[in-house]
């Protein structure tokens, strides 16, 4: 995924698309500094894990999703939206979520292998369901 982003980044600015670009050196920026953290425990000169990227991708949507609402509330619609149109950029190389009706199989599911009977099981469901709905569903 890493090496994607960083292609990306090479065709925004041939395209000069300055959104995209903006978004994604954004995206590559949080990538180095995860690198380049004292807690990181990994191969500084290898790609991060996709599952890894992906998380510091929905976390820069999510500061995207919060920045735009702040702003529409303050009325700096100019700036709400650039940042929309980033949060959209981002979100591109997410999975794509879990409807809600996806989401209650996906757990009914769980709940039967569990057998899950009452909320004392609820540990264990969430334990079961967390893997399966990773990146896409909170």
């Amino acid at each position: 995924m890493e090496e994607r982003i960083q292609k990306d980044i090479m065709s925004a600015m041939k395209e000069k698309d300055e959104v995209r670009l903006t978004a994604l050196r954004a995206v590559k920026t949080a990538i180095m500094q995860t690198k380049t953290s004292p807690n990181f425990k990994g191969d500084r000169d290898a790609n991060l894990p996709d599952a890894d990227v992906l998380k510091i991708m929905q976390k820069l949507a999510k500061e995207r999703e919060e920045s735009f609402n702040i702003y529409i509330s303050a009325g700096r619609n100019d700036l709400a939206d650039k940042e929309h149109k980033e949060m959209l950029i981002i979100k591109e190389y997410l999975p794509k979520p879990l409807s809600e009706e996806e989401l209650t199989t996906l757990v009914k599911e769980v709940i039967a292998e569990v057998g899950a009977t009452s909320m004392k099981d609820m540990g264990k469901v969430m334990a079961a369901v967390m893997p399966k709905t990773k990146g896409r569903a909170d």
